[in-house]
């Protein structure tokens, strides 16, 4: 049994489930209890709030954790990442009042800063040489310049939307961050545990792959076919099948989604017909 430590609430949460949904592992969603076991495959679910996860999969009590990129730099526990996970992006970023000028990172000198993430911002203060006051806050870091507590803040950012609400501007954005998957160090010595990961990983590759692209079926004259070819590579290369009537195949292909109009222009214009779009779920390379 493989124990993973979730976060219990929030846009994290939410698309953690999504992945254990895709990989179709069946966890019941039920809030009040702290460790769940899924049905259909040997995990169980730890659901902790964020900041607690590295240190769980560090300490051993958690094998691996699903925990943001922000947090796990935040709290440099001794647990590694084993895979970043292309879900829940955003930034931790300065902002100021809207009424203020801004024109580099002298502006914090002296300046009292809001924030949840002091060493993450205190590593960057001293990168560039600003001697400022670190208030420590948890929860509504986006309000402490309004109410007097301080004079800028650094959070979490991901639209916006928050700070222009608050009458703040974004200055500076210090770091990146998404979803982590993250181990304990002694997880590879369990060939049994390692064998439960491996197969999680397997199945959350086989979606991610799928994501973004569709399946392309058409008929092409066969005087089209490489001129074709080289608008659908597909994965490896594309699959051709003579039609009954004679100087015509059948291609099969992948298509990525962001060029997919302009392949279907230039297809029809070398002679492309009937034309098939197929959603993928899973892709397994």
């Amino acid at each position: 049994m493989l124990r993973i430590a979730v976060q219990s609430k929030g846009r994290l949460y939410e698309e953690t489930m999504t992945m254990f949904k895709e990989a179709s592992i069946k966890v019941e969603e039920n809030k009040r209890t702290l460790l769940v076991r899924a049905k259909n495959f040997p995990v169980e679910l730890l659901y902790l709030r964020d900041d607690d996860i590295p240190q769980v999969v560090a300490g051993g009590v958690a094998d691996i954790g699903i925990v943001g990129e922000n947090e796990y730099v935040e709290k440099g526990e001794q647990a590694k990442i084993i895979k970043r996970l292309d879900f829940s992006k955003c930034r931790l970023s300065l902002a100021i009042p809207k009424s203020e000028e801004y024109q580099g990172p002298t502006w914090f000198e002296g300046k009292k800063i809001a924030t949840s993430y002091p060493n993450i911002l205190r590593n960057y203060l001293n990168n560039v040489n600003v001697n400022a006051e670190i208030y420590e806050i948890t929860g509504s870091v986006e309000v402490s310049p309004a109410i007097g507590v301080a004079d800028c803040i650094f959070d979490i950012v991901s639209s916006g939307g928050t700070l222009v609400s608050n009458n703040l501007k974004e200055v500076e954005v210090v770091m990146h961050s998404e979803a982590l998957m993250i181990g304990h160090p002694g997880l590879e010595a369990d060939p049994e545990k390692k064998a439960i990961l491996d197969e999680l990983l397997f199945r959350y590759a086989s979606y991610k792959n799928a994501e973004g692209k569709k399946y392309i079926i058409l008929n092409i004259p066969n005087d089209k076919i490489e001129e074709a070819k080289k608008l659908l590579p597909g994965m490896k290369s594309p699959t051709v099948t003579p039609l009954l009537e004679d100087g015509w195949s059948s291609m099969q292909s992948v298509i990525a989604e962001d060029c997919f109009w302009e392949r279907i222009s230039q297809l029809k214009a070398i002679g492309a017909e009937g034309i098939l779009v197929i959603p993928i779920e899973k892709m397994i390379l």
